[in-house]
């Protein structure tokens, strides 16, 4: 159904927040940043790399994970698969101005062909900065649109697995910023179903996946260096006393393990395997929007610490949190019985693989979260052009993401260990 753009607020999303807010920034959230370093790969949840668009904002320090990343020499070249252009359409430019921010716009092999957000003036941002000149009013019109085989949906997290269905059952391949679904078992199930039934490539762009020390990790693992893994460890720490402006106000007490895919990563991203039964243990928060009856989910917790068995028999802790003041980031350590790897890879394997990451089409920026921006497009429409399943597909999307669901039910229960929901490619 089409939504009512009398009042977009009623509608079922488009950008990520509602347009009462004027500055992404609060007096403490912006004296806390003037002592981030450069190299952070945190982020806002929901959140990326966007060009800033006032001078009052470019004078502001970066928001964690919008640095870019000062990257290590890189001798390779992109090699095109193909002189196709894939005729894209961009869906959502809210807080963190995600649309434009993955350089879809710049890629060789695409035409952004039309785009949409719910709020006019930031639809109108976006077409200028996707070099485009035809708009929708919602992601409903754009997605009828014949003309566009791709879709990068950059809408509210809560409606991330709505509009990806709906974007499929209209022929659409589909990318979509994390997390792929949002505190639901069912819509996770529904998703797969929409996926493997529709013949269409879906992709969700965790940044994770392509820091530049999960590459190495996964690159190493695939080549038999690591062994399987006995332990590995996630962590996403960002520190939010002050709720963010959100669409409905999704961010206001989120729970953090409903937001997992930047510490699961480190397990999940760099085996291609799952987690399957956790234990997780949150503490009541003193951050006045996780108070009782203060947030849409009741939610009492603003850290979160899951204990989750692997796939292969091994053990991963992964953390989760909004609530501890100090030193922030996404990283990530793993052992396995051949190797490890904290920072450098120490272990069995003298002749190491190529660890370095892919190259970058011309033009297209690495941008934030450790450079992982540009690659991430690029993994998409390359594996569109070859027909082939995409790093972050619909399995490994949903065994990220699902697993942190379950992780926040356990918490609920105390630590409860919980059996996790596994999902499986096909025709692999």
């Amino acid at each position: 159904m089409i939504n009512d753009h009398i009042n977009p607020q009623a509608s079922s999303g488009g950008s990520d927040e509602a347009p009462k807010e004027t500055s992404p920034f609060n007096r403490r959230s912006f004296l806390h940043s003037l002592g981030l370093g450069v190299t952070a790969l945190s982020v806002l949840p929901g959140c990326s790399t966007g060009k800033k668009t006032t001078q009052a904002a470019t004078a502001k320090p970066a928001i964690q994970g919008f640095e870019k990343t000062e990257e290590t020499a890189n001798a390779k070249k992109w090699v095109a698969v193909s002189s196709r252009k894939i005729r894209v359409g961009i869906i959502g430019y809210g807080l963190c101005k995600f649309g434009s921010a993955f350089g879809f716009q710049n890629h060789p092999n695409v035409e952004v062909v039309a785009v949409s957000d719910l709020f006019p003036d930031r639809c109108a941002e976006l077409a200028k900065e996707c070099k485009c000149s035809k708009t929708y009013p919602s992601i409903e019109e754009l997605v009828k649109d014949d003309n566009i085989e791709a879709v990068f949906i950059a809408t509210d997290a809560p409606s991330h697995a709505k509009h990806a269905i709906m974007a499929l059952k209209h022929g659409k391949h589909v990318a979509t910023a994390v997390p792929a679904v949002f505190g639901s078992l069912e819509d996770a199930d529904a998703l797969y179903e929409a996926v493997k039934s529709s013949g269409k490539k879906y992709m969700m762009f965790e940044t994770s996946c392509f820091h530049e020390d999960l590459h190495a990790m996964r690159q190493i693992y695939n080549a038999g260096g690591l062994g399987k893994l006995i332990y590995s460890e996630g962590e996403y720490y960002h520190y939010m006393d002050d709720p963010l402006p959100s669409y409905k106000e999704w961010r206001v007490g989120l729970p953090p393990q409903y937001y997992p895919t930047h510490s699961n990563a480190y397990y999940v991203g760099v085996t291609g395997g799952s987690f399957t039964e956790v234990s997780c243990q949150g503490m009541p928060s003193i951050i006045k929007q996780m108070q009782p009856g203060n947030n849409r989910y009741n939610n009492i917790f603003g850290s979160e610490i899951a204990m989750f068995r692997t796939s292969e028999g091994g053990t991963s802790r992964m953390a989760v949190s909004w609530d501890t003041p100090g030193d922030h980031g996404e990283r990530g350590r793993i052992r396995g019985q051949k190797g490890s790897f904290y920072g450098k890879y120490e272990g069995l394997e003298k002749n190491l693989p190529d660890l370095v990451r892919p190259a970058l089409p011309p033009g297209v920026e690495s941008g934030g979260h450790g450079g992982s921006h540009g690659r991430l497009t690029d993994e998409f429409i390359t594996a569109i052009l070859q027909d082939r399943h995409p790093l972050v597909n619909i399995a490994m999307a949903l065994n990220l993401t699902v697993s942190g669901i379950v992780a926040h039910q356990s918490a609920v229960k105390n630590g409860e260990t919980l059996k996790i929901p596994q999902y499986k490619l096909w025709n692999v």
